[in-house]
C-alpha cells in the first residue's frame, strides 16, 4: 500500500504528538488521526484517563470527532492514522465506520502484550474476517515510537 503526502503528513503529526504526550510523563500516549482525501480531517489523543471511559481511546475520539466534523457516521475513503496498531475495540469501531485504510507505527509483534486484550487475534485476522474491507500498512515510522510501546522488562 503506498501513502498519499497526507497521510505521511499525518503520521508525523501523530508520532509527534505521542512522543510529546511521552516526553511530558503521561501514562496513556496514543494519539490518532483521520485523513480524508488530502485533508487531515481531524487528529486525537486518548481520553480515557480524562474521562474515566475506557472506550475513550485515540482511535474512537479521532473517528467520533471526524464523524461530527463531516456530519456523517460513513467514513468511507477515509484513513484512519494511528500511532500504535489499533486493539480489538478500536478495530472494529474503523470497520463500524467502514473507514477502508489503516496506517499505524508500532505493530503488535512490538509492543507490550498488555495493548491487547485478545492478543491471539491478529490484525491479519480482522482482515480476513471482514473479507478484506480495508488495506493496511504497520510500521510506517515505527522507529520514532518504538520507545512508548515496546514492552516493559518485568520486574
Amino acid at each position: 500500500m503506498k501513502l498519499t503526502a497526507t497521510e505521511t503528513q499525518a503520521m508525523d503529526g501523530v508520532a509527534d504528538h505521542a512522543c510529546k504526550l511521552h516526553d511530558a510523563g503521561q501514562d496513556i500516549v496514543f494519539a490518532a488521526a483521520v485523513v480524508q482525501g488530502d485533508r487531515i480531517v481531524v487528529q486525537a489523543r486518548n481520553e480515557v484517563d480524562d474521562t474515566g471511559d475506557v472506550s475513550r481511546h485515540a482511535e474512537v475520539v479521532a473517528i467520533a470527532r471526524a464523524s461530527e466534523i463531516l456530519g456523517t457516521r460513513d467514513l468511507s475513503g477515509c484513513t484512519l492514522i494511528a500511532s500504535c496498531q489499533p486493539c480489538e475495540m478500536c478495530l472494529a469501531a474503523m470497520r463500524w465506520a467502514q473507514i477502508d485504510r489503516l496506517v499505524f507505527a508500532a505493530q503488535q509483534d512490538n509492543t507490550d502484550t498488555a495493548f491487547f486484550r485478545f492478543p491471539q487475534l491478529r490484525i491479519e485476522d480482522y482482515h480476513r474476517a471482514c473479507d478484506h474491507a480495508f488495506d493496511w500498512q504497520g510500521g510506517v515510522a515505527e522507529d520514532r515510537v518504538t520507545h512508548i510501546y515496546a514492552p516493559k522488562e518485568p520486574s
